[in-house]
């Protein structure tokens, strides 16, 4: 039992050095795309529409990388707990404040929709069927907006837990990735809807790759530093053009979702970059100054409302004619929405977790 301690503490201790840098950078490219105004593929010019699948397609490792990290981090706890107690403490650091967030939000709309009918500009959603207009934008928030993917984590962890005894069976992780390329290939035959809510299974896969990487750290991070920077540097941007290559034909054959996380080329591009950023290691100033292990969850949950609600209050009044701006002053426009919401986001975050409200951001 003791030397069982000693592993798992020892094993802790190797994760900080690298999970930090990976967790910031990754919840920086998941607001950057969620912060996006211009609808997709509307530019006239190769040149434009080129520009701006590179730019969507920059930060596009993000949601697969935190995938395995957060797989990489409960492997430990896994063994830790019983499922029963892992669940019990995932509800204190997880459902509660996402919780918190969604009847927020919810609170909010509602508030929006009450002075638009005490102006008389509701539409009658009211006062015709209150009820309905609820389990509508529950049904939205909960399905259609960001706060899915915690959702979506929740019930990938739920998964792992049910094949707990198949964890580190290479054919359970077979099936698992076999799962996640249906994913990639239904984009080209149209069997399911390509929102994110269908691909349900499409992420247990790199929850479990995390796991697994965990369990073989040393053999991994042995052949991670054996690897010339010049290879992996490559690979990455050899992957980076592939996958703007296949968003580029997708949006030539008409599929909507020409972005899709789990295109082929976007889960190649995305093992390659958290190899690149395992490789990179420990950013300490990153520790230092935007405390990722305190703030990142904290940021996922508010950045929601800040885009939803707070922006429109910036931008609607400007009047914008966004879809008649080049490619450059929309890119622009993202990064100031981005500046915008993370720097809100991280300071609540902060504060919230200074305060007996600490709980409403995981901590």
């Amino acid at each position: 039992m003791d030397i069982d301690s000693k592993e798992t503490k020892s094993a802790q201790k190797k994760n900080f050095d690298f999970v930090d840098a990976i967790r910031c950078i990754s919840m920086i490219g998941i607001v950057i795309e969620h912060c996006g105004i211009v609808p997709t593929n509307r530019y006239s010019t190769q040149l434009e529409l080129t520009v701006e699948t590179c730019i969507i397609q920059l930060f596009k490792f993000s949601t697969i990388a935190f995938f395995l990290i957060g797989g990489f981090l409960i492997n430990h706890k896994f063994q830790e707990y019983t499922p029963l107690e892992y669940l019990k403490n995932r509800f204190k650091k997880t459902i509660k404040p996402w919780l918190f967030w969604i009847i927020v939000l919810m609170l909010l709309m509602t508030l929006d929709r009450y002075v638009a009918f005490m102006k008389g500009s509701d539409g009658g959603l009211m006062t015709s069927n209150f009820p309905l207009y609820l389990y509508t934008i529950a049904k939205q928030i909960l399905l259609l907006s960001p706060y899915w993917f915690i959702l979506n984590f929740l019930i990938c962890i739920t998964i792992l837990l049910i094949f707990k005894k198949q964890l580190y069976n290479l054919w359970f992780g077979l099936i698992l990735a076999l799962l996640s390329l249906f994913y990639s290939v239904n984009l080209y035959n149209g069997w399911l809807e390509t929102t994110h809510t269908t691909a349900l299974f499409g992420f247990v896969f790199y929850l479990w790759l995390g796991v697994y990487f965990n369990r073989f750290y040393d053999q991994v991070m042995h052949i991670i530093k054996s690897t010339k920077w010049a290879i992996l540097i490559i690979l990455v941007l050899a992957s980076f053009v592939f996958a703007v290559a296949e968003s580029n034909h997708l949006n030539k054959i008409g599929i909507s979702d020409a972005y899709n996380t789990l295109r082929f080329s976007n889960i190649i591009y995305s093992l390659v970059v958290f190899a690149l950023l395992l490789k990179i290691g420990n950013l300490s100033w990153i520790r230092r100054n935007l405390h990722p292990r305190e703030t990142t969850f904290g940021i996922y949950l508010i950045h929601v409302i800040l885009i939803e609600r707070f922006l429109p209050l910036i931008f609607q009044p400007l009047k914008l004619k966004v879809l008649e701006f080049n490619v450059w002053e929309n890119t622009g426009i993202l990064l100031f929405r981005f500046l915008v919401v993370y720097i809100i986001s991280f300071y609540l975050t902060r504060l919230l977790s200074k305060t007996k409200a600490k709980w409403m951001v995981g901590n």
